[in-house]
């Protein structure tokens, strides 16, 4: 059977390759005293608050599951300003907010509605892989611009203009990233917006993980600078409902007519199931157990990254937000005599049984001595796998 050439542009999601080779050890380690410790999924360890978890059964106990609008329901669209209003001093009305099924559905609508066949979009190096696929399978192009550790491996607006060139339709950014953690400075954003709009071109933000900022410096939504800019959300990370697969995105007016006639046609409407289920993810609450949890996952990151550099597996920027280490594993593949992240993944997996994400999926060749590790793990787990880590590389 003959492959499409757009599917054949298309690499594998090495994070769930590898996460299908910790899995299957795991099986074997089951029945061991020294069970497979997961930190290679970003995905949080806790699920649904109670409260959310029971207006989901409400809405199924009342018969409340046939088709919503493509859009999503007015309700969810007027509790998801509510928030920005509260939680981040930004007007954002319902109008503008497209309810998804998931953040990769907003991601898909976004490409479709903005990218035509060679257009190309800047985006960092390192950066979250299935982004540039999302402009790739909408016959676009990503172009990875390398950054460093000084620049919080994020772009800057100086590399955005010297990046542009013809084919240039925008930029895709992660504020704050996977797989580094880290944010970009608000007036660095709002330099590189302007530096887009003097082009006529498109800034498009993945926000997934601003609830889980731990800097105030940082935790702002691009929407503050202006209703130009798209901003890309979900409620797997910051809500903890990563399989109810929903999410949404903030766009400009105008464009919402087209987005909609997309998700009307890809998708009919994001699961009601889920979309009831996450009005109450904005009760008081819900809302105060969502910040008890981001205080744990700071607490986390306290402990967890010190405890990476003191083992040379080094942390070049402290992350900001998120739940990811992005660590430098150089020092360690010499240690155990590999050549790089992937055999490195590999071999922790074996000797350690600990699983982590190596640096292949997030870039480009720069990127193969960085691991990236998960901190979404209960604390427990974390130091037992610093303890395994520290045998294992001493």
């Amino acid at each position: 059977m003959k492959i499409s050439s757009r599917a054949g542009r298309i690499e594998p999601f090495y994070v769930m390759e590898v996460a299908k080779a910790a899995s299957a050890m795991a099986r074997e380690l089951a029945h061991t005293d020294a069970p497979m410790i997961f930190l290679n999924i970003g995905e949080p360890d806790f699920t649904a608050p109670p409260q959310v978890q029971e207006a989901a059964v409400r809405s199924i106990h009342d018969g409340a599951t046939q088709y919503t609008q493509a859009t999503g329901l007015l309700t969810l669209r007027e509790r998801i300003s509510g928030w920005y209003a509260t939680r981040f001093g930004v007007d954002i009305p319902a109008s503008r907010i497209v309810v998804t099924a998931g953040a990769s559905a907003a991601l898909q609508l976004a490409c479709l509605a903005l990218i035509d066949a060679g257009d190309e979009i800047l985006m960092p190096d390192p950066s979250y892989p299935c982004n540039r696929h999302f402009v790739s399978a909408a016959e676009g192009a990503a172009v990875l611009i390398p950054t460093t550790a000084a620049e919080r491996f994020q772009l800057s607006a100086d590399k955005v203009a010297a990046a542009w060139g013809p084919k240039t339709r925008g930029v895709l950014l992660a504020s704050p990233s996977n797989p580094t953690g880290t944010s970009i400075h608000p007036a660095e954003l709002r330099r590189i917006h302007e530096v887009v709009q003097h082009h006529g071109g498109i800034t498009l933000v993945d926000e997934i993980y601003l609830g889980l900022s731990y800097d105030d410096t940082f935790g702002h939504t691009a929407l503050a600078i202006d209703d130009q800019v798209i901003s890309i959300n979900s409620f797997s990370k910051y809500f903890n409902m990563t399989g109810w697969r929903l999410g949404w995105m903030v766009v400009p007016e105008t464009l919402v007519p087209v987005v909609e006639r997309l998700a009307q046609n890809l998708f009919i409407c994001p699961s009601t199931v889920a979309q009831h289920a996450a009005l109450a993810c904005f009760e008081p609450e819900s809302i105060a157990e969502y910040e008890r949890r981001r205080a744990e996952f700071k607490a986390r990151r306290d402990f967890f990254i010190p405890a990476l550099n003191a083992m040379g597996l080094n942390v070049p920027v402290m992350p900001d937000g998120a739940f990811y280490a992005w660590a430098d594993c150089t020092q360690a593949c010499r240690t155990l005599g590999v050549q790089d992240s992937w055999a490195f993944a590999f071999e922790l997996m074996k000797r350690a049984h600990v699983a982590v994400t190596p640096g292949r999926d997030f870039g480009t060749a720069e990127t193969a001595r960085f691991v990236r590790f998960s901190t979404a793990s209960s604390m427990a787990q974390l130091q037992t796998a610093v303890q395994r880590l520290r045998a294992l590389l001493a």
